[in-house]
């Protein structure tokens, strides 16, 4: 069993050759370890330039070593960064050395894990570490900056607070009616409960944004053999990725792509063309694309725009499973004009690549 008592030490930076690599230590024993390593005193909060020694005194490195007494450290507890050359062998040789001198290795997590149950972090912003960490564009980094700020538990405490309020009033109502004590009237406490719940309803949206900014959009591309459904993905992907030919049925099976649009990974998924009858292999590659349906954000409808009634009503009732729905007239070069469309439908081509910029926006704006 790990105790929390234990000191822990791990590698900080990423795997691999770089200028600069991080030993980091957390626990009661952080800084005495440290200085055996650095054979010197360390004092809080300053830089050292020291050597980095092993067991024998002879040199492992030289870098900058920084101790931060504990509460004032990332955990809440003693902490010291060993900052070395990045080279995996040196950074290797510092973490056995701290292990030698009593440091358990960390587990995945611990250091933030600490800080949470020291009370430097809360759930969610301990959360949002990992998902920093993870971001791959700059919209998913500020939304995981935000809530490591605090910005989201600091909105929900509110909301929290807010109710609690309106069930004393409540509940001063009921228990002391006949008291001459002030309360709110009962449309103020309607009219405040009104607005706790849409601030709840539009926080609600922006976590369920942030996940998808965090897990990627879960796109979906349904429609009728032929309508240009692998083309499109194809366009999207920026890749010939599916087999592309004039033959009905060509996909049969799902074919996943994680494409990123304009900072936005999504999953990209072509699936076989919806229509009656079909060989045994056809139908199953239908029944999975509606089953894939049912865990999608979007459903991207792709019709032929010379005639976009064929497969319409098949294409409808199979997004319907979906979360969205948007329309794609696809092919629409080989129109002479354009007759207008509703407001969740476009024309594109996934041939010349025209109002693949509109469908770009309109995902971004799902995501």
């Amino acid at each position: 069993m790990h105790a929390a008592s234990d000191t822990i030490v791990a590698i900080a930076t990423a795997a691999g050759a770089a200028g600069v690599g991080i030993v980091r230590l957390s626990g009661p024993h952080a800084r005495t370890i440290a200085e055996a390593v650095c054979a010197r005193r360390l004092r809080a909060r300053h830089a050292h330039h020291v050597r980095f020694r092993d067991a024998d005194g002879a040199t492992l490195d030289d870098g900058i070593a920084l101790w931060f007494a504990a509460p004032a450290s990332f955990t809440g507890e003693d902490a010291v960064e060993l900052q070395a050359h990045g080279s995996p062998a040196v950074l290797q040789e510092l973490l056995a050395r701290c292990v030698a001198l009593g440091a358990r290795l960390a587990r995945p997590g611990e250091f933030s894990e600490r800080a949470f149950l020291n009370g430097k972090l809360d759930l969610a912003q301990a959360e949002a570490v990992a998902d920093l960490i993870a971001a791959s564009d700059a919209r998913s980094a500020r939304a995981a900056r935000r809530a490591l700020d605090g910005v989201f538990s600091r909105r929900v405490e509110a909301l929290a607070a807010d109710v609690l309020h309106l069930r004393v009033h409540v509940e001063a109502m009921i228990d002391f009616a006949d008291e001459p004590i002030e309360t709110l009237g009962a449309a103020d406490v309607r009219r405040r409960l009104d607005a706790t719940r849409a601030a709840l309803a539009r926080l609600l949206q922006e976590a369920e944004r942030g996940q998808k900014l965090r897990d990627g959009l879960h796109a979906v591309l349904v429609g009728p053999p032929n309508a240009g459904k692998s083309s499109l993905l194809n366009a999207l992907a920026g890749s010939e990725r599916a087999i592309v030919t004039d033959i009905a049925g060509t996909t049969r099976d799902l074919l996943r792509e994680t494409v990123r649009i304009d900072g936005l990974e999504m999953t990209l998924v072509d699936t076989a063309g919806l229509h009656a009858g079909g060989d045994v292999i056809e139908r199953e590659g239908m029944r999975r694309a509606e089953a894939e349906l049912a865990r999608a954000d979007l459903a991207l409808v792709v019709l032929d725009a010379r005639d976009p009634q064929a497969g319409r009503d098949a294409a409808q009732a199979a997004a319907a499973r979906a979360a969205r729905t948007l329309w794609l007239h696809n092919k629409a070069d080989l129109l002479a004009t354009h007759p207008s469309l509703g407001a969740d439908a476009l024309y594109v081509s996934a041939t010349t690549g025209a109002g693949l910029d509109a469908l770009h926006a309109r995902l971004r704006g799902v995501g």
